[in-house]
């Protein structure tokens, strides 16, 4: 059974014809959680064994312990997509219901056009009270990493920023 125990973040110093010859795998939110997993890789058992309190995300790569790499896929997974109403919604309707999925430490995937969540039938009556639309879709989920989270590893975020410090 090979064991892959390294995550490179988004294949950090790969060449892309590397990654492009990786098989890869897919899986879901949960699944990419774990620190310790089996899963079947075209008929092959592996192992992924990884320290704790690391989150694999899509396009994460993996390396076993002789130098194998796999490419890691979000899944698609039954999600909730709230986007405002196209008739008398706006962006400030998603700032607002970013802001009450946080306060109930939601996990929360966030794009200037939509949010997506896991599946509660809850949480999206409460979204609909607040003139939301709420649709079920199938879609890959990448929320967001959280405020004390790595800030290499955050999606879309790899770069340094400057200080912004001086007043507007």
């Amino acid at each position: 059974m090979r064991t892959f125990t390294r995550l490179l973040p988004q294949g950090a110093g790969l060449a892309p014809a590397l990654r492009r010859r990786a098989p890869s795998l897919a899986l879901d939110w949960d699944a990419r959680q774990k620190s310790r997993l089996h899963a079947e890789l075209a008929g092959e058992s592996v192992a992924l064994v990884l320290p704790r309190g690391r989150v694999m995300r899509g396009g994460d790569v993996l390396v076993d312990e002789g130098g194998g790499l796999l490419c890691i896929a979000a899944a698609m997974q039954p999600l909730l997509r709230v986007t405002p109403c196209p008739t008398h919604g706006s962006a400030l309707d998603l700032l607002r219901a970013a802001y009450h999925l946080g306060n109930r430490h939601v996990v929360l995937e966030v794009t200037p056009e939509h949010l997506q969540l896991e599946p509660d039938h809850v949480l999206a009556d409460m979204l609909r009270a607040m003139r939301l639309m709420v649709h079920e879709v199938r879609a890959a989920f990448e929320p967001e990493a959280g405020a004390y989270a790595s800030h290499g590893h955050a999606i879309g975020h790899t770069h340094e920023h400057p200080r912004h410090d001086h007043p507007h």
